[in-house]
């Protein structure tokens, strides 16, 4: 089966993370590899924890996740991105460089994305304490003709990744993805019980 990206993009606290998860889940159900690429994680790797927040080191953020994300789906891995990457151009540079891609916008209002921030984020940008920060002082570019949009305000992340998991395969990525056969397979029923499958 072939490999494909999907690139999750939105406001910080829009419910991208959650979506990825319940997204990944959905796949795997399908006999799927799966990948999360999470931005938040990444940053406290060595993948990314020297870069900032200006403009060019957000930029370079994303460009690492599709490096990363291109060679997994270069491996038959669904790669699923979650990432603010606020910049319209750059999503547009990866979707050029890495093949099979469908970018997802979680267009859950700003509003929303500040009540439901549990790590005060949102606050201390408001009153200026977190400089750079994407929908306050930096800007959010949303995606003009994204595959797939979803506001996350009044739909949970499983109903949102069966809708997503509906698309993507109208849209045929999901070719060839089936449910594992584990009824007439005794290894694969072993395998789940002891844990070796999901």
């Amino acid at each position: 089966m072939k490999g494909f990206v999907v690139w999750i993009t939105g406001l910080p606290g829009s419910g991208k993370r959650a979506l990825a998860r319940a997204l990944a889940q959905q796949l795997q159900q399908r006999g799927r590899q799966v990948e999360v690429i999470d931005s938040g994680a990444l940053r406290d790797t060595p993948l990314a924890s020297s870069l900032g927040f200006s403009r060019e080191e957000r930029v370079q953020n994303c460009l690492r996740h599709a490096f990363a994300a291109k060679l997994l789906a270069n491996n038959g891995v669904v790669a699923i991105v979650s990432a603010v990457s606020p910049y319209r151009e750059t999503r547009d540079t990866i979707r050029s460089q890495v093949g099979a891609f469908a970018e997802v916008a979680v267009t859950t209002p700003k509003e929303t994305c500040i009540d439901r921030d549990t790590r005060g984020v949102w606050a201390a940008a408001l009153r200026g304490e977190i400089r750079n920060f994407t929908g306050v002082d930096d800007p959010y570019e949303a995606p003009l003709s994204p595959e797939f949009a979803i506001d996350l305000s009044h739909l949970d992340e499983h109903s949102a990744a069966r809708a997503l998991t509906a698309e993507l395969s109208r849209l045929e990525l999901l070719t060839g993805a089936t449910a594992p056969g584990l009824d007439n397979d005794p290894l694969a029923r072993e395998l789940e019980d002891a844990g070796f499958m999901s």
